[in-house]
């Protein structure tokens, strides 16, 4: 949990805005309380300020500093119904249904301050499905340039010094796509590397196609999709290194890549996991975490044009706090 508050450090002083449209959501409000008293970014609550201060009352929490911004009476709305509609022209949106949407989903209102820069991100998800706040997100802010998938990614953290990053590896995607195709597989792969970089300021990541196969030992069309992840990013002209399929030995067990993968640039060494499948990864970082006693941070929403984070219906306080600080890094 260094990361994380090495994270909280950095954002200090940034002054960025991170939206959190759930108020109803006690764990929101005392969230937002707690995130003032850290001082590493604004939190944007959404709604009418006198239920939102009330909230705060029931809660029996103090919101003084953060932004309450009310739909209904926003200065910017017809800006953002404007916008919504020419995004969403090709699919019959209308000035009526843009202005129903902007006042009535927390979701959109949120993410349409973040693409227009009224807010630097957005944490959302602990009262609503991951498919409503990806469908804000996508419609609204859109995926970044040059890429054309929204995947996550988790950061891994274990007392294991010996892999990875001095025990921090990259999984992903661990929440996203059940079963990505393999262009699908090298989006993911870029993400991922962003990610690294931003978040855990990863200088030099390494990257694994995962696969039960290495380098041709079997044949299957799951094997021939991550090879043809691998193929497909070479075309890329990307500034990382990265391997693949290599199974998870070869990854990152020096010895084994010696034999299974001699000459990789990544073999024995890689710091970020690209799996298959969901399946495979959610069983993977599970296991870590279970067996290993590791830290698992995430899933963190990847590939977006501006950072919107997406939590567990379950998630603690901490965990939204923590996203925010993330958010506002990203942001920076």
């Amino acid at each position: 949990m260094d990361l994380i508050q090495s994270l909280k450090e950095q954002a200090k002083g940034l002054g960025k805005k991170i939206v959190l449209p759930e108020f109803e959501d006690s764990r929101v409000i005392e969230a937002a309380a707690a995130i003032l008293k850290e001082g590493f970014c604004v939190p944007v609550l959404v709604g009418a300020e006198d239920k939102i201060q009330a909230a705060a009352t029931a809660a029996g929490v103090s919101l003084e500093g953060a932004e309450i911004i009310n739909p209904a009476t926003f200065g910017e709305l017809n800006k953002m119904v404007d916008t919504f509609v020419e995004l969403r022209a090709k699919k019959g949106m209308t000035p009526e249904k843009a202005h129903a949407t902007m006042t009535g989903d927390a979701l959109f209102f949120g993410a349409m301050l973040v693409r227009l820069g009224l807010a630097d991100g957005m944490v959302a998800g602990s009262a609503s499905p991951t498919a409503n706040v990806l469908r804000a997100a996508i419609q609204v802010v859109g995926t970044q340039a040059g890429l054309k998938t929204v995947s996550s990614s988790m950061l891994v953290l274990t007392d294991k010094k010996e892999y990875g990053d001095d025990g921090l590896l990259i999984f992903s995607d661990c929440g996203v796509i059940p079963n990505p195709t393999s262009e699908q597989l090298a989006d993911i792969a870029e993400s991922s590397v962003g990610k690294a970089r931003s978040v855990a300021g990863m200088k030099e990541p390494r990257v694994s196609f995962l696969s039960f196969s290495t380098k041709g030992s079997a044949s299957s069309p799951e094997v021939d999709k991550v090879v043809a992840a691998v193929e497909d990013l070479k075309g890329r002209n990307v500034d990382f290194a990265f391997d693949g399929e290599l199974q998870l030995d070869a990854s990152i067990v020096p010895s084994v890549a010696e034999r299974k993968a001699p000459g990789s640039q990544v073999a024995g060494k890689a710091n970020i996991l690209i799996f298959p499948d969901l399946q495979a990864a959610n069983i993977g970082y599970k296991l870590v975490q279970r067996f290993a006693g590791a830290t698992a941070i995430g899933p963190i929403i990847q590939g977006l044009a501006k950072p919107i984070h997406d939590l567990s219906r379950g998630c603690s306080v901490s965990d939204i706090v923590d996203l925010c600080a993330i958010a506002a890094v990203e942001a920076k």
